[in-house]
């Protein structure tokens, strides 16, 4: 017996990550835009998670305007870890009509319902319903 997870997973709309941008590639992208040179930039990035390190250990969050907001978390074990909360500046400018120029699989399951989902696993699957 299927279960509604694989019929999302399955159909669901999907943005496909294509390659991973390195340090290096943001500190030339940002050395460009800025009167910055790269190596300036990468030091500042390296300087940033000292920092969050420093202030996560006193029990701080830190919030980058415009970037999003780490929050120190402990586990039951006692193990410690940073949540992070992204900006909603950065999703509102994701989801201006047009803006996204990747490569999305299963387009046209953009607006189904997870129970169109349901039906189309179903009717592809009628030997593995998802009740």
């Amino acid at each position: 017996m299927a279960k509604l997870i694989q019929a999302i997973g399955t159909y669901g709309p999907h943005a496909e990550i294509s390659n991973t941008v390195q340090t290096r590639e943001i500190a030339e992208y940002m050395a460009g835009r800025t009167s910055l040179n790269r190596g300036e930039i990468e030091g500042t990035l390296r300087e940033f998670h000292e920092a969050l390190i420093f202030f996560a250990k006193q029990g701080q969050a830190v919030k980058l305007e415009g970037l999003g907001t780490f929050t120190p978390t402990i586990n039951l074990e006692g193990t410690l870890d940073v949540g992070f909360r992204l900006d909603t500046g950065i999703d509102s400018a994701l989801n201006v009509p047009g803006a996204f120029t990747g490569t999305i699989t299963n387009r046209d399951s953009i607006g189904k319902t997870s129970a169109d989902l349901k039906a189309r696993w179903n009717a592809e699957h009628p030997t593995d319903l998802i009740p």
